[in-house]
């Protein structure tokens, strides 16, 4: 199965290891830190032109992304359901 994540972007459900509201996330400095370093590795995909309200983190074949997205993390679960 297959989750709208914003614009035209979807992903595996069974990929999917969070899905993080970003206004709340990015107080921790360690999570502003992953976030640094995976945009650094360009393992970050924005999917919006809007200010994102949260990010899906995905892992896949091995490799890790993270989506920016400028859906809330409340839109984002009941899509995944």
């Amino acid at each position: 199965m297959y989750i709208s994540i914003g614009a035209d972007f979807a992903v595996r459900d069974r990929a999917v290891i969070g899905i993080f509201d970003l206004d709340n996330a990015s107080w921790s400095k360690q999570t502003r830190h992953f976030l640094r370093e995976a945009e650094q590795q360009g393992e970050v995909v924005s999917i919006t032109g809007e200010l994102p309200k949260s990010f899906v983190l995905t892992e896949e074949f091995g490799l890790n992304r993270i989506y920016l997205s400028q859906f809330n993390t409340t839109a984002l679960e009941k899509r995944s359901k």
